[in-house]
């Protein structure tokens, strides 16, 4: 066996951190797919046990002193000398798992196992509160991750807000500061947009969607979407689940899961389609760097903006629809035989501000996230009590879309993300939908015949084009220095604006004053 260099020993050893994350991975997939609901308590522990092992390994004298040969240990800055001969990924490497060592070194680890038993409960609990709309069972595990998210900030430090510290874990480098002024150019160009679709006498026939349309060839049609998106069946699989959610072990084991309504075809095809793009992603990831920065995702902005394209610059696209209509068609004739293509087309893009946020519309989805970022940010900051939420989500969506929840599982108990203590991830949502636009803009370059093939159902060469200018970096370049890199430009919401307004202009007849971003 021939010597390992200091690098080589590093990888390993974060190789075999990595090995217990998979399986507390394995675990929480588990949790939310298969297993008896009387299992909650032993797997919280579980759990717990997993991710608190996972932690002291990383942030052992061991792991530093596998860096130390490389960089500085108080500032984290490379050795030249050491570093000078090493190529840019290896490079990179070492700057991001001192990052992550960094940050992980921060926090006890009697409080990574406090948090970790506090999420898995608190998401079993929430599942319940859901069912039930009964906030007031969820409310005593949402004031405790409340207290312990706050805690996580003060151990990590932060500039000017607690949350900065919470959302750098998710879109390294953003800040509330750089979101505040991003989000609200981007609100005030939805909202002329939505006025104006208000207006429009085009009417979509909302009845398409809300047909009687069996389950499981539902499944049948995801399942083909996904194959034709070159999602790999061998390396991956597609679950039902209560919240459609993507969790990867290992770029050859990667599963996507979906839920699927009998009277409303549009949420099992595109969470399909949504979670496909995650998929693809992680498959897309390189092997070799397995356990590594070098063999993760960038961001999970990053990562959005891949299921963002597919499902939405794709999926919602007419060149798809040419192709998969007719096959749609074909397992429901009685529902849409005798539907025209651009009525289909037209009931599939509907502008319609609605309550639940997964299943909303291209155009209002970011006033849904817009919302959500207030609020965390004002209950981690503590304007706002735990208590509240309920009040302040109502107001919120009344403000922002015109509507008013009925119940609080349809309001602000929606969402899964509060109960494994995700505070500082919504924002990544509408970060995703920017970079997919600025993506799929500069692919329409690059490919040529990019839509001509996609009218044929031929979705390789996107998956293709996204395997080697996004997937295969793994987190060598930072979100700023990939999205520099793919197009050219920095961080921008003008191709979104503009993509919303050229499709709902032609979509709702609007003025041409509507094409003026």
């Amino acid at each position: 066996m021939t010597d390992q260099t200091p690098l080589d020993r590093l990888t390993a050893k974060l190789r075999s951190i990595h090995h217990l994350r998979d399986a507390a991975a394995v675990l929480s997939w588990d949790q939310e797919t298969y297993m008896p609901s009387g299992s909650g308590a032993i797997r919280a522990e579980q759990l717990a046990t997993l991710q608190t092992l996972a932690h002291d390994q990383f942030v052992s004298p061991e792991v530093e002193s596998l860096l130390a040969p490389f960089l500085n240990c108080a500032t984290g800055d490379l050795l030249p000398e050491q570093t000078a001969s090493l190529d840019a990924a290896s490079q990179s490497l070492l700057r991001e798992t001192w990052r992550d060592y960094s940050r992980a070194k921060k926090l006890p680890s009697a409080f990574v196992n406090e948090l970790e038993r506090e999420c898995s409960l608190a998401q079993q609990v929430w599942a319940t509160a859901r069912k039930t709309n009964d906030f007031q069972l969820f409310l005593p595990n949402l004031e405790r991750m409340v207290v312990l998210k706050r805690r996580e900030a003060d151990y990590l430090g932060y500039t000017d807000s607690p949350y900065n510290a919470l959302l750098d874990a998710y879109e390294p480098g953003s800040t509330v500061t750089q979101l505040r002024p991003l989000f609200q150019t981007l609100r005030t160009e939805l909202v002329r947009l939505l006025d104006l679709i208000r207006e429009s006498p085009v009417q979509p026939q909302a009845n398409l969607m809300t047909q009687c349309f069996d389950t499981a060839k539902q499944l049948e049609f995801g399942r083909l979407v996904l194959k034709h998106m070159g999602y790999d069946f061998q390396r991956g699989r597609l679950d039902l689940s209560a919240h459609p959610f993507t969790t990867s072990f290992h770029p050859t084991d990667v599963r996507v899961t979906t839920r699927v309504f009998e009277r409303d075809l549009p949420s099992c095809l595109f969470s399909c389609i949504h979670e496909g793009g995650h998929g693809l992603y992680e498959q897309g990831l390189p092997s070799a760097h397995y356990g590594t920065p070098l063999g993760e995702a960038i961001s999970l902005g990053i990562h959005e903006s891949q299921s963002r394209l597919w499902e939405n610059s794709v999926g919602r696209s007419r060149a798809f629809w040419q192709y998969f209509y007719p096959k749609l068609q074909d397992l429901f004739p009685d529902q849409l035989g005798s539907v025209q293509d651009a009525d289909f087309y037209l009931a599939i893009n509907r502008v319609n501000p609605s309550l639940i946020r997964v299943e909303a519309d291209e155009l209002t989805y970011n006033l849904h996230i817009m919302l959500r970022f207030e609020i965390e940010l004002d209950v981690i900051e503590g304007r706002l009590a735990v208590e509240d939420l309920p009040d302040a989500w109502n107001a919120k969506m009344k403000d922002y879309l015109g509507i008013v929840p009925t119940s609080d599982a349809e309001g602000v108990l929606q969402d899964v993300h509060w109960s494994f203590g995700a505070f500082g991830y919504f924002p990544t949502y509408t970060l995703g939908n920017l970079y997919a636009a600025m993506f799929y803009r500069q692919a329409r370059t690059d490919l040529p015949d990019l839509e001509k093939n996609i009218t044929k159902g031929n979705l390789l060469p996107l998956k293709d084009w996204v395997n080697d200018r996004v997937h295969r970096w793994g987190r060598q370049y930072t979100s700023a220095e990939l999205i520099q890199r793919v197009t050219g430009i920095p961080l921008t919401p003008a191709p979104f604006i503009e993509q919303l307004t050229e499709k709902f202009g032609n979509l709702y007849q609007l003025p041409a004053t509507a094409s003026h971003p």
